[in-house]
C-alpha cells in the first residue's frame, strides 16, 4: 500500500511571531513589499507546497481597550499587512502551480462580491484559488463597517451558513460550455446554460449570475477554521480544508474524527475534507541550535506586548489585573473567536503555564510550536499523520526570509526524503494538489 502523504500549506502573516521580526536576519518591511512576497511564493512553489495562505483582518488590532487620544496603547506588528485579495493576483502571475488562498470575512462582505472575487482569481491563476471563510474574531473590524459592536457568535455563523450557500450557488450559475463565443452564428453565450440564482433568504437576496462562465475549478477551494459547535457544523458541511489549533495529537485525532463523521452525516465523502493542524516550525541544523534560536526569539517579545495580545485573543480579559504568574483556570464567555479561547485554556492547563507564560506562547503564534532539526520535526509530523491526527499541516514560519527558507529548503526536503510529501506537482489545480472532489 502506498505511503500516505501530507497535505502542506504555508501561512504567511508578517509579524505573526511578535519577537522574530526583530532578529538581525529578518526583513520586517516584507509586510508591504511585493518583491519579497513574490520571492516567498516562489520558495513555496519550489518546495511543491499545496498552497500559500494569507490571513486577513480588516482592522488594526487594538492591544488595549482604551486608546490614548488617537494612539493605541501597544503597537503590534501583526497589524501591518496588505489586502490579500489584491496581492494574490500578482503572485498568480509569478507562479504556475502553487495554490493561492486568502481570508475574506462573511461578516463584513456580501456574497456576490466574494463569489466574483475568488472566481476571478481562479481564472487569473488558472485554477489555483482558495477562499478562507471566516466570521471574524477581531471585534475591531465592526467599527470599520458602520457597526458599534461585533455580531453575536451564533448570528455570525447563521449568516455565514447562508453566505456560503449563495457563494457556491453563484459559482455554479453557468453550465460547462455556456460561453461559446460563436463568431459564425453571432452567439456569445448560450442563455439556456446560464442560470439566475434568485436566492431569497433571511440575510441575503441575490439574483445572479456571475459576470463570467465557469471558472477552472468551478468551486475555488473553501478553507475554514472553527472549534465551536456552529464552527464545526459549518466546516463539516461546507469546507474542503479545515484548519485547527491543536497541540496534543490525541485531541487532534478526536477533532479530525469528529469533522469527518459530521461530513459523512451531511452526505459528503470524508476523504474530501482535509484537516490541517497549524504548526510554527523553528528549524535549525541541530535540535540544540533550534532551541537556542527559539529562546532568542522569545527573548525579543516584551511582556506587555504579549499580555496585551493575549487580551485580544481572550475576548478582552485584562490579565494585568490578575496574578500573571498563576495558571489560567478559565476564561469568561466572549463574543470573540471560540477556538482561541479554548486553545488558551488548554495550553495553560495542559502545560502548567502561568498567564504570562501562556501569553508568551501565543505571542510566538497560536499554532503548535515544532522546534528542532529537520529530522526531529519531520518525525513528529510523520507520527501525527500515521496516527490519524491530521491530513497535513499549515506551517507558519516565524519570519522572512530565514524562517521561510528554513521551512522550504530544510524541512520540506526531509519530508520528501521520507516519502511523506511530493517531489513534483501531478496536477494543475489546487483541488488536484489536495486530492479534493472535482466539479
Amino acid at each position: 500500500m502506498p505511503q500516505k502523504q501530507l497535505a502542506l500549506a504555508m501561512f504567511l502573516f508578517p509579524g505573526y511571531h511578535l519577537g522574530a521580526w526583530r532578529l538581525p536576519d529578518a526583513l520586517p518591511e516584507f509586510d508591504v513589499d511585493i518583491d519579497q512576497y513574490v520571492r516567498a511564493a516562489q520558495l513555496a512553489e519550489g518546495a511543491k507546497l499545496d498552497a500559500l495562505f494569507f490571513e486577513d483582518q480588516a482592522a488594526v488590532r487594538r492591544s488595549q481597550d482604551i486608546m490614548n487620544g488617537d494612539h493605541y496603547g501597544v503597537a503590534s506588528p501583526r497589524s501591518i499587512h496588505l489586502d490579500p485579495s489584491m496581492l494574490l493576483p500578482a503572485l498568480a502571475m509569478a507562479t504556475s502551480k502553487l495554490g493561492l488562498a486568502a481570508t475574506a470575512t462573511t461578516s463584513y462582505n456580501e456574497p456576490y462580491n466574494i463569489a466574483r472575487r475568488f472566481a476571478t482569481l481562479d481564472f487569473i491563476s488558472k485554477g489555483r484559488a482558495g477562499w478562507n471563510l471566516v466570521t471574524s474574531f477581531n471585534e475591531d473590524e465592526a467599527q470599520n463597517f458602520g457597526h458599534d459592536s461585533h455580531l453575536a457568535h451564533a448570528d455570525r455563523y447563521e449568516r455565514a451558513a447562508e453566505f456560503v450557500e449563495v457563494v457556491t450557488g453563484l459559482w455554479e450559475s453557468w453550465d460547462d460550455g455556456a460561453v461559446v463565443r460563436d463568431k459564425e452564428n453571432g452567439v456569445y453565450f448560450d442563455v439556456d446554460k446560464m442560470h439566475f440564482l434568485a436566492h431569497k433568504g433571511k440575510h441575503f437576496e441575490v439574483r445572479g449570475p456571475l459576470t463570467h462562465g465557469r471558472s477552472p475549478q468551478v468551486r475555488p477551494v473553501i478553507f475554514q477554521a472553527g472549534a465551536s459547535e456552529p464552527g464545526r457544523a459549518l466546516a463539516a458541511r461546507t469546507a474542503d480544508v479545515v484548519f485547527t489549533l491543536q497541540s496534543d495529537p490525541a485531541k487532534a485525532k478526536d477533532f479530525r474524527d469528529d469533522i469527518r463523521a459530521r461530513a459523512q452525516a451531511f452526505g459528503r465523502n470524508p476523504d474530501h475534507v482535509k484537516i490541517l493542524v497549524g504548526m510554527t516550525p523553528i528549524v535549525a541544523d541541530t535540535d540544540d541550535e533550534a532551541q537556542r534560536k527559539a529562546a532568542e526569539m522569545m527573548g525579543l517579545i516584551p511582556d506587555d506586548l504579549a499580555l496585551s495580545d493575549l487580551r485580544a485573543l481572550a475576548g478582552g480579559v485584562d490579565f494585568t489585573k490578575t496574578d500573571i504568574h498563576a495558571p489560567i483556570a478559565d476564561l469568561p464567555p466572549s463574543n470573540a473567536g471560540q477556538s482561541h479561547r479554548q486553545a488558551i485554556i488548554d495550553v495553560s492547563q495542559s502545560r502548567g503555564l502561568s498567564a504570562l507564560e501562556t501569553a508568551k506562547y501565543f505571542a510566538e503564534g497560536s499554532y503548535k510550536k515544532m522546534v528542532g532539526s529537520p529530522s526531529t520535526i519531520a518525525g513528529t509530523m510523520q507520527e501525527w499523520l500515521e496516527m490519524g491526527a491530521t491530513d497535513g499541516f499549515l506551517a507558519v514560519p516565524t519570519h522572512f526570509p530565514t524562517g521561510v527558507e528554513d521551512f522550504t529548503l530544510k524541512l520540506v526536503p526531509e519530508l520528501q526524503r521520507r516519502g511523506l510529501f511530493r517531489t513534483e506537482y501531478e496536477g494543475d489545480h489546487l483541488r488536484d494538489h489536495l486530492g479534493l472532489e472535482k466539479y
